[in-house]
């Protein structure tokens, strides 16, 4: 590690600890050359995998696009933003333990649709509409239909 103040190649770690988010490591540096102390951060570097839209572009995973989709569908609806939390965070840890360097999006919008159906069906319904663009009345009776608790339900 270079000192940031003098350059120099050498230096020493003199403590190191986890922080309290236990996601990263503090180290406590001194130059050898300069004798002055900074610290250090190491983090785990985790790539997303890249997303395939439908047209075959290829864009960047975007973590904010799928908390604000799932937003949207949940919009005045009683759900916790810690329950929004949690979704997002099972659905990053599903890509990134794929192993897979590319994903449809098509398989995203899968997942937040599961993930919808387990907080609230008012948003599973209002996402499904949009997701697979609903063009009549329908398509919606049949998706409300299908929901847990509704078999007894005709079209």
């Amino acid at each position: 590690m270079k000192c940031p103040f003098c350059g120099s190649d050498e230096t020493q770690v003199i403590d190191t600890r986890v922080t309290e988010e236990a996601d990263a490591i503090r180290r406590r540096r001194r130059c050898v050359g300069c004798d002055k102390r900074f610290n250090t951060f190491e983090t785990a570097e985790l790539r997303m995998p890249t997303i395939v839209k439908s047209t075959g572009e290829r864009v960047a995973f975007d973590e904010a696009k799928l908390r604000r989709g799932l937003e949207r569908a949940l919009h005045k609806r009683p759900v916790s933003v810690s329950e929004v939390d949690r979704a997002v965070n099972a659905i990053r840890q599903t890509l990134l333990q794929s192993s897979e360097r590319e994903i449809p999006s098509r398989l995203i919008g899968e997942k937040v649709m599961a993930q919808l159906l387990q907080m609230d069906q008012v948003a599973y319904v209002r996402f499904a509409s949009v997701y697979k663009s609903f063009t009549d009345v329908a398509e919606f009776k049949r998706v409300i239909a299908d929901l847990p608790g509704n078999q007894h339900l005709e079209e």
